[in-house]
């Protein structure tokens, strides 16, 4: 078994959230970790104020509108989530560097096996932190497409929807989330 995937093993051994993920996905949203709260839930952003659904129903990325229970319906529209780091926590603040090294290389290894069109991060401390333990580089990147692409997978960065970032708006997140859906829309053929 290859070091990534013994990684991937490991995350069978405590409770978190399963990644929605399957070769031929359009899109996979990239949060930083699981919230605890959504771990007990058993569903990506269900925290009722994390502005996740409320900025995806609005954006027009889907044509109906969706909750924290239908997760798993966003298969259905080619989208499907993961982390960048999959052990839980009820803050961001409980991670660490240590987490972002373990967890960084499996993302990176998820990518290139599944091969989406799109990785959208969900705020630049997962980026950032990605790029440093999955790629090895240290940049400044700013919101939306970047220079760089894992494999074939083009990558795209919005505002973390988490209510701890409130320099965004609700207004904001639907901004990038609509500036996503034109850049997903320019990729189909």
């Amino acid at each position: 078994m290859e070091g990534w995937q013994a990684l991937a093993a490991e995350e069978a051994q405590f409770t978190t959230l399963q990644d929605s993920l399957a070769e031929g996905l359009e899109l996979v949203f990239i949060g930083l970790n699981p919230a605890s709260y959504s771990v007990r839930a058993g569903h990506y952003f269900a925290n009722p104020r994390n502005r996740f659904w409320r900025a995806l129903n609005q954006s027009g990325l889907v044509d109906r509108e969706l909750s924290p229970r239908d997760d798993v319906h966003l298969r259905d529209y080619g989208i499907g989530f993961t982390d960048v780091v999959k052990r839980p926590t009820p803050q961001a603040s409980g991670l660490t560097a240590a987490d972002f090294r373990r967890w960084a290389p499996v993302l990176k290894n998820k990518l290139l096996q599944y091969q989406p069109r799109i990785a959208c991060f969900h705020g630049m401390v997962g980026y950032k932190a990605y790029l440093k333990y999955g790629e090895g580089v240290e940049e400044q990147p700013t919101l939306g497409k970047q220079p760089r692409a894992v494999g074939v997978t083009h990558i795209f960065v919005v505002p973390n929807p988490s209510p701890a970032n409130a320099q965004f708006s609700l207004e904001d997140l639907v901004y990038w989330y609509k500036e996503l859906k034109k850049f997903w829309e320019g990729l189909r053929p």
